[in-house]
């Protein structure tokens, strides 16, 4: 009886521990951290000759899955860049035009013409980054992004 018991703990245990408790976040469902209930939409960065990145910087918590859209209006053939930043997330997919691409990492991105981007990651480790437009030295062309 002892072993049925215990059994039994061991199963309630995980799914106690699923429930939501009032007031507290919402704990991640069964797919963990790319659940439905950890997923949050970024206003989107925008590529155009003059205009900045974004309206404001991005403040990202550690664990959380975002999706964000790039879009380059095709006005110059423009890169954005931020090593450090993509090696402090964890990409789960970059889809363009349908298409799925799921890498290893990723260090740059270019548009050659007008188009949208999509990435979907998950912010890992916290600090302080940066998205930049290559050789480019104003503030308008750089999005700063906190990771907490």
């Amino acid at each position: 009886m002892r072993i049925l018991t215990a059994a039994a703990l061991a199963l309630a245990l995980p799914l106690a521990a699923l429930a939501d408790d009032e007031g507290a976040a919402p704990a991640p469902g069964l797919a963990g951290l790319l659940s439905a209930g950890n997923r949050q939409e970024l206003p989107p960065i925008t590529l155009s000759a003059g205009e900045p990145l974004a309206a404001a910087p991005l403040r990202l918590k550690s664990g959380t899955y975002y999706e964000i859209a790039i879009e380059a209006d095709g006005s110059q053939e423009l890169a954005l860049a931020g090593p450090e930043f993509f090696r402090a997330i964890w990409i789960d997919e970059i889809v363009i035009e349908g298409l799925e691409i799921r890498p290893l990492g990723l260090d740059s991105l270019e548009f050659d013409q007008a188009g949208t981007m999509e990435i979907g990651f998950v912010a890992i480790r916290p600090g302080t980054y940066e998205l930049r437009v290559p050789g480019s030295t104003g503030d308008m062309q750089r999005l700063e992004i906190v990771i907490e």
